[in-house]
């Protein structure tokens, strides 16, 4: 995956990445969040709808597109990172109103960018192959007009749609997805190692996202860098662990009348001592 020549710092950065060995790409969902991760020594970061989206008061999907961009924005200016941008289905479903929306999310600032074929539509719930394709060639021709070089990441929906044989059409997809232009391919919510081999293997050279979560937490870095996966993001998942925190302690508070699940939290002065000096 060879970038374009004099690209900004953080972009350049994030194509080195892709290039060799296995890297943890974790989602923060607001300003603090990207802060405390970057401050832990991260070397990228990638923002996470749903995550976003449940901390708006709404569904996953459920924010508009101009108010998902001032979020991308708002992340892209906390951190010196590479950030790169969940950014769902393009909001859009022709191919050329997706590459008007991938030429605004470029301008949030971001070195990276994914275009999932979710159509939102129950009784089709991914785009037909061939438009899903042109949707990937639509967002690789904004990029490639742009200059920027930002990472395209074509992603199929597959298991997460709940796809009869997801296997097969992840292969396929993403193959067809890598030929379109897409620089790095991702199949949210395949957990079997060996369908993950099968993943990679298909779309090589090109380099492959896993996402890790509730349903394949018991995969480590070192066990995905085995199979050859080269990034690693857990989506929703650092939002949903502090979802299942707030949750259990206000259970506990509203329903025992006890507050023992506030003993574990983060330290206020730590906190504090962290945006202080950020």
């Amino acid at each position: 995956m060879k970038p374009p020549q004099n690209l900004p710092s953080a972009t350049s950065k994030f194509h080195s990445l892709h290039e060799s060995g296995c890297f943890v790409l974790p989602n923060p969902w607001d300003i603090g969040t990207a802060i405390y991760l970057e401050r832990l020594g991260f070397n990228a970061l990638a923002t996470t709808s749903a995550g976003f989206a449940f901390s708006r008061g709404k569904p996953d999907g459920g924010v508009p597109r101009d108010e998902m961009l001032a979020h991308i924005r708002e992340i892209a200016e906390a951190t010196t990172l590479p950030l790169n941008a969940d950014f769902f289905n393009g909001f859009a479903d022709k191919p050329e109103n997706v590459a008007a929306n991938v030429k605004l999310c470029i301008d949030t600032g971001v070195a990276g960018l994914s275009i999932e074929d979710n159509s939102q539509n129950p009784a089709a719930p991914l785009y037909e192959k061939k438009v899903a394709i042109e949707r990937i060639r639509a967002a690789r021709s904004a990029i490639d007009e742009s200059k920027t070089g930002v990472v395209l990441t074509g992603r199929c929906e597959a298991w997460l749609v709940g796809h009869r044989d997801p296997l097969y059409t992840a292969l396929d997809r993403l193959a067809a997805y890598a030929q379109a232009g897409a620089d790095c391919l991702y199949a949210p919510g395949v957990s079997d190692p060996n369908e993950i081999a099968q993943i990679v293997k298909t779309v090589a050279p090109k380099p492959v996202n896993v996402l890790v979560s509730g349903f394949n937490h018991q995969l480590s870095v070192s066990q995905l860098a085995d199979l050859g996966v080269r990034r690693i993001s857990v989506g929703s998942g650092l939002a949903l662990a502090a979802w299942g925190a707030f949750v259990r302690a206000a259970k506990n508070i509203s329903a025992n009348g006890t507050f023992n699940l506030l003993a574990d939290n983060a330290s206020s002065a730590d906190l504090n001592e962290l945006f202080r000096n950020k």
